[in-house]
């Protein structure tokens, strides 16, 4: 079987049906629970400040190309970028049981990404450059290796002065432990959140976040240490994801890295040893299967298709700063069947995950959108209930509609932004067969709107290569994190829903092969708390 082959019989594989889930364990291995928090035993370990005093610009001008002064790079502002990113933002407790959440958010809360930085000299930090492991527990940097300052000029010399690379990596096992073969799908979309987490963070600082699209995933291996065998248990082996270059406002940046200073980092005297995140494993054969045939081979840049700059005011500034949004966000467990949002907020949250309308943080990445929405449309003032679409790329919009059921109206709401392509495809009440879908959730029908994110599926994968499987679900993360904090603007809240039944969602909106699949759903609406959960700050107790 190839490669290609591979990822679709994956696919088709790791789908929910009403009469039979994906496979997994079944039950729950309370005793071999993964560890939430790797660490590198023995490696040294820098403290980085805890940003106390909020001065971070106002939430909505995150999404304002040039908008925020750029802060020098030093470990202050380090701090910051990684605190509000992929740091912790609460713990919760109940009954004498305490778990963290993260400002990116993870399936279950287990929390497979590992975030990696590559830097040169960093003032109040280190004199010299080096690979570093972020702990978020200790919001501090692990020091994995130091090298020459010579290499880091040789690697950067594509770059503008101030670059830093942010990597992202994954432990399959985490969510595997849980969710058995679909795990490595949920993997996928937490690297989504995350580089939207890490990108918006930049934008914070005043910086830019750009993905390196022609980067191998060999190369990012090396460049972050993570395909050394330094007591990696083979279960819980760490698989590179991706790479940013995190950049000044101006200046151009390459798209991939030079090979042999990243062969001069690799052979750099490397210290400390990951600790063991579980006794006992259950090896899934086929996520090792997949991922292999999803390797990244080191490419070409693609054709940047390049974002608009410009990004739509709110009609109701929330007032408070990118740093509140960030660290309040949360994911609801319940939703209150009652709160109804307006028309004005439902087309700004939509018109924030539209790369053309809002640049941030859709600029990190080189491709154009392969993800669009279909709604369930539930409480929403001035917006007929039922059925909608959201098209993400106008280019698709012809495609889309040939792939759905012919007897939909595909009628533009009233009041619909310019530029906005959502249209209504058949109005009525839906909530029942959002919460049907999403695996009988009936969080899927009390919120305000509940919606499916279908990838431009089986075409990608023929035109770019397996790899692209990977970057599907991505964008769909990111398109969720964006939607996270839309949420938390707007007073209401979001979650993302990784359970639902695959293929009876394309028979609802008609989808009759591969062309489009439903990668991820999510919810908005008025949250319901536990009472019984306390809530106590992520750092300093």
């Amino acid at each position: 079987m190839d490669d290609e082959a591979l990822v679709f019989a994956y696919h088709e594989a790791t789908k929910h049906h009403f009469h039979r889930y994906a496979r997994s364990a079944g039950y729950l291995d309370w005793a071999n629970q993964p560890d939430p928090f790797r660490r590198y035993t023995d490696a040294p370990l820098h403290r980085l400040p805890l940003h106390t005093n909020d001065d971070t610009p106002p939430y909505e001008q995150l999404y304002s190309a040039g908008a925020v002064t750029a802060r020098a790079v030093n470990a202050q502002s380090i701090g910051l970028f990684v605190e509000c990113s992929l740091g912790l933002s609460a713990w919760k407790e109940y009954r004498g049981e305490r778990w963290a959440l993260r400002c990116n958010p993870s399936s279950g809360n287990l929390h497979p990404t590992e975030g990696y930085l590559a830097a040169g000299p960093i003032e109040g930090l280190s004199g010299a450059p080096g690979v570093y492991h972020y702990a978020p527990r200790e919001h501090a940097l692990e020091e994995r290796c130091t090298f020459d300052l010579d290499v880091w000029r040789a690697l950067t010399a594509a770059f503008p002065d101030g670059v830093f690379f942010a990597g992202l990596t994954s432990i399959h096992w985490r969510e595997a432990w849980k969710y058995g073969e679909r795990a490595y799908r949920y993997c996928q979309h937490d690297v989504g959140h995350a580089l939207a987490a890490l990108r918006l963070a930049a934008a914070m600082l005043g910086w830019r976040a750009v993905l390196l699209d022609g980067v191998s995933d060999a190369t990012i291996a090396a460049l972050l240490g993570v395909d050394r065998d330094d007591g990696y248990h083979e279960a819980e082996h760490e698989a590179p994801d991706l790479l940013l270059a995190v950049l000044p406002p101006e200046g151009e940046a390459a798209h991939i890295l030079p090979r042999e200073p990243v062969a001069g980092i690799a052979q750099a005297a490397w210290c400390g040893t990951p600790n063991r995140l579980s006794k006992d494993h259950v090896d899934w054969p086929v996520i090792r299967e997949v991922h292999r045939a999803c390797a990244k081979p080191e490419t070409g840049a693609q054709t940047h298709c390049a974002p608009t700059s410009f990004a739509p005011q709110s009609t109701a500034p929330c007032g408070l700063s990118a740093m509140r949004i960030i660290q309040q966000r949360r994911s609801a467990v319940a939703m209150d069947g009652t709160t109804r949002i307006a028309r004005e907020i439902f087309y700004h949250m939509l018109t924030r995950v539209v790369p053309s309308l809002s640049a941030i943080p859709w600029d990190a990445t080189l491709s154009p959108a392969r993800v669009h929405l279909g709604l369930f449309v539930h409480r929403v003032d001035g917006i007929k209930p039922g059925l909608y679409t959201l098209v993400r790329e106008a280019a698709a919009l012809d495609s889309l509609r040939e792939a759905m059921r012919p007897n939909f109206v595909w009628a533009k709401p009233e009041g619909c932004p310019s530029g906005l392509e959502l249209y209504m495809l058949a109005q009525g009440d839906c909530r029942e067969a959002a919460a049907a879908l999403s695996c009988g959730q009936d969080i899927a029908a009390d919120g305000a709107f509940s919606l499916g994110m279908f990838a431009e599926f089986e075409p990608s994968i023929r035109e770019h290569g397996p790899h692209i499987y990977r970057r599907l679900f991505w964008e769909t993360g990111m398109i969720g994190q964006v939607l996270y904090l839309e949420a938390e603007a707007a007073g209401v809240r979001a979650t993302g829903i990784g359970c639902f039944f695959d293929d009876p969602v394309h028979e609802v909106f008609g989808l009759r092969d591969r062309r489009y699949q439903s990668l991820y759903h999510f919810t908005v609406g008025g949250y319901v708390d536990d009472p019984r959960l306390t809530t106590l700050p992520p750092y300093g107790v």
